[in-house]
Order: structure tokens, then C-alpha cells, then sequence
């Protein structure tokens, strides 16, 4: 299978899924549901539910992976109304089009990136019976979004660094804790679901950190390099706002041998899994060749 065709498939899956799990638009109050699927049908790669079935796969599981994937992906589309609303990075535009609260205002936003939060516990608590690892998720999804080493903590990092020098170690748990942890997490849900034995689960849990990481720098870069219709979303904010970021720390070049660096490191993480990790080794190369 092409890749292309393989990553069309199981968006497709993905969408199909999270349309059955989130409220239709027309269910009472309607106005929270419109602009919950505002934001989480806007568009996006998908990448993080995509790693969970990968991860799954990876392990000879396929069927419903997509489920836990789409807990990941309520936590992400949550994380991105809220960062855009004008008390954090205040941004008019995403993924091409206006944001959650320029459509729908401040307040509905807020109880829109509320709803998919609970939402994604609930997918989590609503999986089969049979899924032995339920609990194990739910606590996984939990810190990934967390204050201590997952999104929120690394968001509250990243705030209060704006404008100000930073050491090597804050730059780094700013990444690994505000876009990273949620990305591990994606490919620890997938090993969960999929009954990982110890060894395979820390397996996956590396390739998670090490593309996690990545995935950030990556960002970082195009956010420089790229313009605001290539990315969907306004370019060079973070030059503006005095952001942490790897090419302010490291600069350019030397960012983009890093990810190529964390690339590596992910794809020895998981060599042992041979040809079933076929789609953990095409999304990590995807990740850092990406250009939006």
C-alpha cells in the first residue's frame, strides 16, 4: 500500500469514528456541539491518532485502534482553541480559516475546548470491556495533559519564559511537556491498546519521546521559514512574542540536525518491531520533512 493511501485510509477511520462520538451539531444546546466539530473537523493531519493505530499495527493490533486515537486527538483539538484564544497566543487564524472563538466567541470556545477535553475520558471509559488496559490509558492520557511533565505544565513553562533567556534544560521540558508528552502519549495509547509486552511498551514509549521532540522542532522551524497560508495559522509569532524556541537557542541549522537527530533516535527505538512498524517509520520521516 502507498503511503498516501495508507494515511488517507485511517484518517478516514479516524473521522468517521470521531463523527459517532461527538454530539451532532443539531443536539441540544446545539451552539457547544457546532463549535466543538468546528475546530475538530477543521482540517488537521490527524498525526496523533494516526501514531496510536500505527503503534496498535506495530504490535499485530487494528481493529478500534482508532478509538483511543481519537482521545488524543479531542485533548489536541481542546489544546488548540484554548491557545488560541487572545489570554494565551491571541490568534485570528488556523489551520486556513478563523479560530473557535472568532466564530463563535471567547466563552463558547473556552466551553467548547472544555467539552472535548471530558469528551476524550469518556471515549477512553466507553472502550470494550474486554480492553484490559482502560485504566492504564485514562491515567496515560491524564498526565500527558497534565501540570508536572505533560501539556498544561509545559504551556504554563513556555508563558512565563516569553521575552526572557532560557537554559538548555527549560527549552527542553518546554518541548518535551507541551507538544511532545501529548505525542508519546498517542504511541503509548497504541501499545496499550495493543497489549504491549514491558519491553515493546518502553520500545514505543522512545520512539513516542524521541519523535514527540521532533515533531516540536520542527515547528519551531517552519514557524521561521514558512508563511502564513503555507502553514494555516499566522507565521512568526514566536520571533515576535519572544517564544523559547530551538532556533532562537540553537538557530536554524543546528535545530534542523537536531530533528534529524531525534529521527534517528526514534527509528532505532523501534527496528526490532521490523516490517509491522512499516507505518511508525514513514509518519516519524513524514514529521521532520514536513513543510506545514
Amino acid at each position: 500500500m502507498a503511503f498516501e493511501e495508507y494515511l488517507a485510509e485511517r484518517r478516514q477511520r479516524v473521522d468517521h469514528a470521531l463523527d459517532r462520538l461527538i454530539p451532532a451539531a443539531a443536539t441540544h444546546p446545539g451552539t457547544i456541539h457546532a463549535a466543538m466539530r468546528y475546530s475538530l473537523f477543521a482540517g488537521g493531519k490527524r498525526i496523533r491518532p494516526l501514531l496510536a493505530i500505527a503503534a496498535a499495527e506495530a504490535l499485530g493490533t487494528e481493529a478500534g485502534a482508532e478509538l483511543p486515537g481519537c482521545a488524543v486527538e479531542c485533548v489536541h483539538a481542546y489544546s488548540l482553541i484554548h491557545d488560541d484564544l487572545p489570554a494565551l497566543d491571541n490568534d485570528d487564524f488556523r489551520r486556513g480559516r478563523p479560530t473557535c472563538h472568532k466564530v463563535y466567541g471567547e466563552a463558547m470556545a473556552i466551553l467548547a475546548g472544555d467539552a472535548l477535553l471530558t469528551a476524550a475520558f469518556k471515549i477512553l471509559a466507553e472502550l470494550d470491556p474486554a480492553a484490559e488496559n482502560r485504566a492504564a490509558m485514562i491515567a496515560e492520557l491524564a498526565a500527558a495533559a497534565g501540570s508536572v511533565e505533560g501539556m498544561i505544565g509545559g504551556q504554563v513553562a513556555d508563558l512565563e519564559a516569553e521575552g526572557k533567556s532560557v537554559t538548555a534544560e527549560r527549552l527542553h521540558y518546554i518541548h518535551r511537556a507541551k507538544t511532545g508528552a501529548l505525542i508519546r502519549a498517542s504511541v503509548r495509547l497504541g501499545a496499550l491498546f495493543g497489549n504491549a509486552a514491558p519491553d515493546a511498551y518502553r520500545a514505543l514509549g522512545e520512539y513516542g519521546r524521541h519523535i514527540g521532540l521532533a515533531f516540536q522542532i520542527v515547528d519551531d522551524v517552519l514557524d521561521v521559514v514558512s508563511t502564513s497560508e503555507e502553514l494555516g495559522k499566522t507565521a512568526g509569532k514566536d520571533v515576535k512574542q519572544g517564544k523559547a524556541t530551538f532556533p532562537a537557542f540553537y538557530g536554524l541549522e543546528e535545530s534542523r540536525r537536531r530533528a534529524r537527530q531525534r529521527l534517528d533516535a526514534a527509528l532505532a527505538a523501534i527496528e526490532d518491531f521490523g516490517a509491522p512498524a512499516w507505518g511508525l517509520r514513514r509518519i516519524a520521516e513524514r514529521i521532520v520533512s514536513r513543510t506545514n
